[in-house]
Parts: C-alpha cells; structure tokens; sequence
C-alpha cells in the first residue's frame, strides 16, 4: 500500500494486476520523458539514444513524449504497453510520469476521475 501526504486516497499496487492498462491506455495524451530517462531506456532496450528517438518518442516543443499507437476511436495505448499481456514492456526503465501514477497533481482535484480509472485507488 502506497500513501503519498499530499493526496486523499492510497495506491494498492498489488491490484494492478486486476487491471487491463486502464493507466497506459485511453485518451492520447503526453508520456514526458526527459534526457536522462532516455538514456536509461536506450540502454534498457540497448540500442542508441538516436534509435531509441526515431523509433519511440517525438518532441513536443522542447520536451519529449513516447509515442502513442492507435486502438481505436480516441483510444491509445503507450508504445510500450503489451497489449496481449496487459502490462508495460519497459517497467524497469519507465519514465518517472509513469512511475508516480497515481500521485499526480491533476489528480488532487480529479479524486473521482482516478478512482474511477484505477481499480488500486483506495480510501
């Protein structure tokens, strides 16, 4: 159980494997990743920061996103989310936007938006 001082709710993440990716899929959006996180997945994946770029992320403005793949209608999933086995292909080497879920500042106003996304969000 994961309890962050700043948010009204909790994290069980024993219960994200209940869950289809609810986290890594759905709406396109931005997956941030900086320098250093891409280095770490570059070496992760071990192939270049230049390959790891052209094949994986994008820039928007001066920052960088993993590249989204397209599910259906205003569905996307992460690059990296294995769609047959629900779960993240780079879990070790995920950037911190995904290794802070469900702690972020959006949520501190949308409590009932990330409980209704996450089946790990306890009272």
């Amino acid at each position: 159980m994961i309890e962050h001082k700043d948010f009204s709710y909790k994290f069980d993440e024993s219960k994200c494997a209940t869950c289809e990716g609810n986290c890594c899929i759905g709406k396109s959006g931005y997956i941030w990743i900086n320098k250093e996180e891409i280095s770490v997945l570059s070496n992760y994946l071990k192939i270049t920061k230049e390959e790891c770029f052209n094949r994986y992320l994008y820039k928007e403005g001066y920052k960088f996103s993993i590249k989204e793949k397209a599910l259906g209608n205003n569905n996307f999933a992460c690059i990296f989310f294995n769609l047959d086995k629900k779960q993240c292909s780079i879990y070790d080497a995920r950037p911190v936007q995904c290794r802070t879920f469900p702690f972020w500042e959006y949520f501190k106003s949308n409590v009932k938006e990330v409980k209704e996304e996450c089946p790990a969000i306890l009272d």
